[in-house]
C-alpha cells in the first residue's frame, strides 16, 4: 500500500525508514517502536510487528523446507520437522515469559 511518498522516512526520530524502489522499508533492529511512522502514513501502509505474522510464518516454513531438502530418508526428515517443532516451541516460551516480565515494567516506570 506505500506509494513512496516518503512522509514516514522524515518523520521517524532515529532514520529507521528508507525508500527502496519507491517503497518505503522499516530496519526493525533501528527502529525503536514510537509509532510516528505509522501516524504519518496518510495510507496505512506502515507495516511491522503484528501485521507480519504471516510473512514470519511463511519465511519459518521456507526454512524449514531448505533444511529438509538435506535429507534422504522420510524418517530423517520427521526428525528434523520434530526438532524444529521443539525450536519454535523454545522460541514461544521465551517470547511469552519475556511479555509477563514486561507487564511488571509498568509498575516500575
Amino acid at each position: 500500500m506505500c506509494v513512496g511518498c516518503g512522509l514516514c522516512v522524515e518523520e521517524c526520530p532515529v532514520g529507521a525508514i528508507s525508500l527502496v524502489e519507491e517503497i518505503a522499508g522499516i530496519n526493525d533492529e533501528e527502529c525503536i517502536r514510537c509509532g510516528r511512522c505509522h501516524d504519518a502514513c496518510p495510507n496505512e501502509a506502515v507495516r511491522h510487528d503484528g501485521e507480519k505474522i504471516p510473512e514470519e510464518i511463511e519465511a519459518n516454513l521456507e526454512w524449514t523446507r531448505r533444511l529438509l531438502s538435506h535429507y534422504a530418508t522420510p524418517e530423517e526428515k520427521r526428525g528434523l520437522v520434530e526438532r524444529m517443532k521443539r525450536y519454535f516451541a523454545k522460541q514461544r516460551k521465551v517470547a511469552e515469559q519475556t511479555v509477563q516480565k514486561l507487564e511488571s515494567f509498568g509498575d516500575k516506570l
